[in-house]
């Protein structure tokens, strides 16, 4: 026998069971879309929700996207306007807020709760650029409910109306259904002769969960738009790129008119054959001079003028290390470079070995070489302007800086961070490509360099995809335009940097004289260096200019006016050679390959023994749901 407090509970579970297993849910999401013949869309969403007082306190939230990429991750800006928001036939107040990628509405009056029940909310918009344009046919690939809804949606169903006239065998539809992603298909669909297409599911989706349609029709029966006005459209949707062109275009401007005004060199004069280096400078300083700038093969140069000179030997072991090593010989003429150098290289020794381990000294010594060149020819041969490549520097910093300020994503932060890691990445990416390649350039001259070549290479390989991996992700966060314009710029700074370097009217003259050794060096007959010189081709003569050859990067050709004449040197069963190597790189028969990649090998010794340990490092059926346009979700507040 039941007791009146059974009774009691059984009665208050009967009435308030509507309640207590009651949960809130969209019952019907229906979505009136109509395609107008300019591109334009209005769109109507009916959606039925049931009300507990849980999340649906006030009325309910919908997220619209207004903001996309393109393929080439530009920013794609659709237009959205609300033209009239209901419940249950009546106008309904709504205010909106702005979100990261599109608008949110929140429909209701934030002083007024609902009570539990059923509502009709209806939202009327128009919409525009959400169709797309392929070469055979138009589509509309549109999200009708969106996969980011809070709760479970019973039925959803669309109905799509088309301009007139569209033949009814040319349309296409298809759907998909279920979590953002997914390619399941549960849904009906029907084309109507009247050019609407209709749409509806055939299970509840889940929360996360919705429908993305898509519809095809031939071209011609809506507005495309022409090349004209997809440019406005992205350059208006990407402000930052309009920024970013505009000072890639004021950088130009300003180079174009600093170049015109002090990097323009001075005309050649006549061109004569010289016989001999210009009097009075060295190779290295030749070399600074033609090339307006400092290298490991000036020091290299240098090294070898002395060691022709008698003032050092060069001495290479069995592990291809180079040993630098004083004659004792104190009478020997030097240029103002060659002495900072042999002051700074042997101070407080007599020999050095070129390897890593003394690359304070070796580094010291260079930089000795190199200040002892720029007091000397700098500015009186020829300006590097650098002031001017500087202020570049600036104005490209500030173009970068006002185009990710102006484009005003949350994102702005980490791709500036990105933008300054890889600019400093990318210019030590950059050395070591260099030394990769001089690396495989030292094979070619001897086989026994191939497995430095391929260390090299092989360490380089992690660097190389740091940057690339980099880039990638600065282009997903600024867009590929925004790299391309970025790497640009840096190519245009990179190619007035050489090009606002310019000879002064004194180097002008001396580079002419160079430029008619240089001749005489690559082009001169055999018989003519035999007129010219008073011995002919000898082996002082060879052994003298080879210097000036490695200097103007013709040790080559010079070798091969002298290889008959060094082979005919042979004294005995003892072949020629020079007093001042010592090696098994020297080859009287082949006196081009040891000229050559004595050259290559030394200078890069020399760059290696001049860096410290770890500081070259270098530094149909195509779619799924929630794809498309349209889409977002929503929720109770």
């Amino acid at each position: 026998m039941k007791t009146p407090l059974h009774i009691l509970y059984t009665l208050l579970l009967i009435v308030f069971s509507g309640t207590l297993f009651a949960d809130e849910r969209i019952l019907n999401f229906h979505s009136d879309i109509t395609v107008f013949e300019n591109a334009g869309m209005q769109v109507t969403e009916n959606i039925t929700v049931r009300a507990e007082g849980n999340n649906i306190k006030r009325g309910i939230y919908r997220d619209f996207p207004t903001t996309y990429k393109d393929n080439y991750g530009n920013r794609y800006q659709v237009d959205f306007g609300i033209k009239q928001i209901l419940r249950d036939g009546n106008p309904e107040p709504y205010h909106t807020e702005d979100r990261s990628n599109g608008v949110r509405i929140y429909i209701g009056d934030k002083n007024t709760f609902l009570r539990s029940g059923k509502y009709t909310y209806s939202i009327t918009y128009t919409t525009s650029r959400q169709l797309g344009f392929f070469k055979e046919h138009d589509e509309l690939y549109w999200n009708v409910t969106g996969n980011e809804w809070a709760f479970p949606i019973d039925k959803a169903s669309a109905a799509v109306r088309l301009p007139d006239g569209i033949p009814h065998s040319r349309i296409t539809a298809e759907a998909y259904t279920g979590a953002f992603g997914s390619k399941a298909q549960d849904y009906e669909t029907q084309i109507n002769d009247d050019a609407r297409v209709d749409f509806e599911t055939t299970r509840t989706l889940a929360p996360q969960q919705g429908i993305t349609i898509v519809v095809g029709w031939p071209k011609g029966f809506v507005h495309e738009p022409t090349t004209r006005e997809k440019l406005e459209y992205t350059l208006r949707d990407n402000r930052h790129l309009f920024t970013a062109l505009t000072g890639l275009l004021i950088l130009l401007a300003y180079y174009a008119v600093m170049w015109s005004k002090v990097g323009k060199d001075p005309e050649k004069g006549v061109i004569f054959p010289h016989y001999e280096p210009p009097r009075g400078y060295s190779p290295a300083s030749m070399r600074f001079i033609e090339n307006m700038g400092y290298d490991n093969t000036c020091f290299a140069a240098a090294l070898i003028n002395l060691a022709v000179k008698g003032y050092l030997t060069i001495t290479e072991d069995d592990e291809k290390k180079y040993t630098l090593a004083k004659t004792g010989k104190t009478e020997v003429e030097m240029s103002p470079g060659e002495s900072a150098l042999t002051k700074s290289l042997f101070s407080g020794s007599k020999s050095i070995h070129l390897i890593q381990s003394n690359h304070v000294k070796i580094g010291k010594a260079i930089e000795a070489h190199k200040k002892s060149l720029q007091n000397n020819y700098e500015k009186l041969y020829f300006v590097s302007n650098s002031a001017y490549f500087i202020l570049g520097i600036a104005i490209t910093v500030i173009v970068i800086m006002a185009a990710f300020l102006s484009k005003g994503t949350a994102t702005d932060p980490q791709a500036l961070f990105l933008v300054v890691w890889l600019t400093g990445w990318t210019f030590g990416v950059i050395v070591l490509l260099k030394q990769v390649l001089s690396a495989w350039q030292t094979v070619t001259h001897s086989v026994l360099y191939i497995f430095p070549a391929i260390f090299i290479t092989l360490f380089s390989i992690p660097f190389i995809g740091a940057e690339i991996f980099v880039t990638y992700q600065l282009a997903e966060l600024a867009s590929y335009s925004m790299v391309f314009i970025i790497l640009l710029a840096i190519v245009i700074n990179w190619l007035f940097y050489e090009l606002l370097k310019a000879p002064t009217l004194a180097g002008r003259d001396l580079l002419d004289k160079v430029e008619g050794f240089r001749n005489y060096i690559e082009l001169a007959e055999k018989h003519e260096l035999d007129y010219r010189h008073p011995k002919g081709r000898c082996p002082e003569l060879f052994e003298a200019y080879l210097p000036y050859a490695l200097a103007l990067g013709l040790e080559q050709q010079w070798a091969g006016q002298f290889a008959d004449v060094l082979v005919a040197a042979q004294t005995g069963d003892t072949a020629y050679s020079p007093s001042w190597y010592h090696g098994s790189r020297w080859n009287s028969v082949n006196v081009g390959n040891f000229t050559s990649s004595l050259g290559s090998s030394f200078t890069n010794a020399i760059s290696s023994s001049s860096t410290a340990p770890g500081s070259s490092s270098g530094g149909g059926g195509g779619g799924s749901s929630g794809g498309g346009g349209g889409g977002g979700g929503g929720g109770g507040w």
